[in-house]
C-alpha cells in the first residue's frame, strides 16, 4: 500500500508494527514482524529518513511513531515537489528532443495512415490522449459515418474532464441536418465555436504535440486517408494557420429562448436559432435545413423578425440582435 512513497514490503510491516505500539526497540519490532534485527535496523533507518518515526536517546534505542496524519502527508508533499521537478525537468527534455528530432528523423515527422477505419481509429485516440485543448478546422466530409447527426462523446467527455475545444467550422456545415443541434451541445459544455466561409482543409491539432490534415481529392464524399504531423516546423505553420483564421471567424453562440429588453416579448429557441444561423452566414435554404422548415417560413420568420425591432433589412436585424445580446 505505502511503497508510492518508498516503502517496500518489510518497511510498511515494521511501520505498521511500530503504530501499534507507539514505541518500541529494534528487537521488539524485529520479534513482532518476523524478521532479523539486520532487517528491521533498516528497516528503522528508512522510517526515521523519511519522517515516520523518530529516535530516542540511550540504550537500546527505543524508536517513536509519528502521527500517521503528518507523517504520512509531509512524505506525499515532498514526493508531490519531487514530481513538479520532473514535469518541469520533462517539459525541458522534450523541447530538447523536438528540437533534435526535426532533423535527426525528418522522415518520421510526417505519417500517413490509410483506410477510413484507421483514419477514425487514429483520430479517437489522438482526442484521447490530449491533455490541454484541441483545436481544429471542420468541414464535410467526414471519415465517421455518423458526421455531424451526433455529437462526438468523446469531446464531450473531455470537455466535462477541462479539456479546451476551439473548432473552426466551414460555413459548408449549415447544410447538414442536425449540425446546430450537436455542435450546439458541444458549446453548452465549453466548446468554444467558430464559423467561417471557405477554410482551406479539415485541421484536427491536439495541443502541440501533434496534428491530423486528412488527405482529400476533389468529389471524395468521405475521408479515407490522411496525414499524422508530429512536432516539426510543419505542426508550427498549421497551429499559426488555425490561430490566424481563428481570430478573422465569427462565434457561434448557444440559442435559447431569450427575453426581449423592453419586455414586450420574447424570442423562441427556433428563432434564436434562426438568428444564430443567419449570422453564421446561412442562407434561407441551409437555414431551413438546419430548422427542418421551408424557404417560404424561414422567410416569414425573418420578416416577422424585422418588424419587431423595426429593422429594414437583415443587416438592421443582426446589428440589432447583436446589440440586444440575443446571439
Amino acid at each position: 500500500m505505502l511503497e508510492p512513497i518508498g516503502l517496500d514490503e518489510r518497511d510498511e510491516a515494521v511501520y505498521d508494527a511500530l503504530i501499534r505500539r507507539s514505541r518500541a526497540t529494534r528487537a521488539e519490532l524485529a520479534a513482532d514482524c518476523g524478521l532479523s534485527a539486520q532487517a528491521t535496523g533498516r528497516s528503522l533507518r528508512t522510517l526515521v529518513e523519511l519522517g515516520l518515526a523518530l529516535s530516542g536517546p540511550g540504550r537500546p534505542v527505543t524508536y517513536v511513531a509519528v502521527s500517521p496524519d503528518s507523517g504520512l502527508e509531509a512524505v506525499l508533499r515532498e514526493r508531490e515537489r519531487a514530481l513538479d521537478g520532473v514535469r518541469t525537468h520533462l517539459s525541458a527534455l522534450m523541447a530538447a528532443y523536438r528540437a533534435g528530432s526535426r532533423f535527426a528523423q525528418p522522415d518520421q515527422l510526417v505519417q500517413v495512415i490509410s483506410g477510413r477505419d484507421d483514419v477514425n481509429r487514429n483520430w479517437v485516440e489522438m482526442q484521447r490522449a490530449s491533455r490541454t485543448q484541441v483545436r481544429g478546422f471542420d468541414s464535410p466530409p467526414y471519415a465517421a459515418a455518423a458526421g455531424h447527426s451526433e455529437p462526438n462523446s468523446i469531446e464531450l467527455d473531455l470537455l466535462r474532464r477541462g479539456v479546451k475545444y476551439r473548432v473552426v467550422y466551414d460555413s459548408s456545415v449549415l447544410e447538414l441536418p442536425g449540425w446546430l443541434d450537436d455542435v450546439t451541445a458541444g458549446i453548452r459544455l465549453g466548446e468554444q465555436a467558430r464559423i467561417a466561409t471557405g477554410l482551406p482543409t479539415k485541421l484536427a491539432i491536439s495541443d502541440d504535440r501533434v496534428a491530423m490534415l486528412p488527405l482529400l481529392r476533389p468529389g471524395d464524399n468521405t475521408v479515407t486517408a490522411s496525414y499524422v504531423i508530429h512536432p516539426s516546423p510543419l505542426l508550427d505553420a498549421l497551429v499559426a494557420l488555425f490561430e490566424t483564421t481563428w481570430e478573422r471567424s465569427v462565434q457561434i453562440r448557444p440559442s435559447a429562448a431569450v427575453s426581449l429588453k423592453d419586455g414586450s416579448a420574447r424570442l423562441t429557441e427556433e428563432e434564436t436559432k434562426l438568428l444564430t444561423l443567419l449570422s453564421s452566414g446561412a442562407t434561407d435554404k441551409s437555414a431551413g435545413r438546419a430548422l427542418g422548415w421551408s424557404e417560404r417560413t424561414v422567410q416569414r420568420h425573418i420578416t416577422k423578425l424585422m418588424r419587431r425591432v423595426g429593422a429594414q433589412t437583415r443587416f438592421q436585424l443582426a446589428m440589432e440582435a447583436t446589440r440586444q445580446g440575443w446571439i
